[in-house]
C-alpha cells in the first residue's frame, strides 16, 4: 500500500459519512416516504450504506487504527451538515441524497484517486451508486411533473445545499490538513485545485439536469 497519513483520515471521513447516511436514510424513510414503497426502498439503500461502512470499519482496523479515534474528528462537521440540511419533505430528502451526497462523494473519489490501488478500489466499491441515482431522480421528476412549482422550491434548495457542503468541506479540511494533501496531490499541485473544483461544479450540473433543475 501507498504509505500516506491521510489514509486513514480519508477512510476515517468516508466511515463517518455512510454511517450517518444510514442513520439519515432510516430516519427518512420512517417519518418522509409518502407510501410503503418509497419507504421499503429507502430502507434497502440505508441498509447499503451501513454495509460500506462495515467494509471501511474493517479496513481500518487491517491498517491498526482504531475506527472510533479515526472517525471522531468528522462527527461535529458532519452532523452540524445535517442539522443545517435537514429537509422538510420527502423531495428535499430525495434531493439531499442525490445532490448532497454525490458532490461529497466526489471529493472522496478524488482525493483516493492516487493512492494505493486497494485504497482506491475500497473508496469506489463504498462510493457505488447501488441504484440511488436512479431511485431519487424518478421520484423527483414525478414530484415536479405533479406541482410545476416544486421545481423552483427545489434548485434553491439544492443550491442551499451544496453551499453548506462546500462550507463544512473547508472546514474539515483546515483541521485535517492531511486529508487536504490527498486533494491537491489529486489535481497535480495547489495550482491545479481550481480545475478540480470545475470538475466538481461540472459534475453537480449534470445532477442538476438528471433531476430537472
Amino acid at each position: 500500500m501507498k504509505e500516506s497519513p491521510g489514509v486513514v483520515d480519508l477512510l476515517g471521513v468516508l466511515a463517518y459519512a455512510e454511517l450517518s447516511a444510514y442513520a439519515r436514510m432510516t430516519e427518512d424513510a420512517a417519518t418522509l416516504a409518502p407510501s410503503l414503497a418509497d419507504r421499503a426502498a429507502l430502507s434497502e439503500l440505508a441498509v447499503t450504506e451501513y454495509a460500506h461502512f462495515r467494509l471501511l470499519r474493517d479496513r481500518l482496523v487491517e491498517l491498526g487504527a482504531d475506527p472510533d479515534k479515526a472517525m471522531s474528528p468528522y462527527v461535529a462537521a458532519l452532523e452540524a451538515w445535517h442539522a443545517q440540511t435537514r429537509p422538510a419533505n420527502w423531495l428535499q430528502a430525495l434531493v439531499k441524497t442525490y445532490v448532497g451526497d454525490g458532490i461529497a462523494h466526489d471529493f472522496y473519489r478524488e482525493a483516493a484517486r492516487h493512492l494505493d490501488p486497494s485504497i482506491a478500489g475500497l473508496v469506489d466499491e463504498v462510493l457505488v451508486d447501488e441504484g440511488r441515482s436512479q431511485f431519487a431522480v424518478e421520484r423527483v421528476r414525478a414530484g415536479i411533473e405533479a406541482d410545476p412549482t416544486a421545481g423552483a422550491r427545489l434548485a434553491l434548495w439544492a443550491r442551499r445545499l451544496v453551499g453548506e457542503a462546500l462550507s463544512q468541506a473547508q472546514q474539515v479540511a483546515a483541521a485535517r490538513p492531511e486529508l487536504a494533501l490527498l486533494l491537491v496531490e489529486a489535481g497535480g499541485g495547489q495550482a491545479d485545485i481550481s480545475r478540480l473544483f470545475a470538475k466538481l461544479t461540472e459534475e453537480h450540473s449534470k445532477r442538476m439536469a438528471a433531476l430537472g433543475l
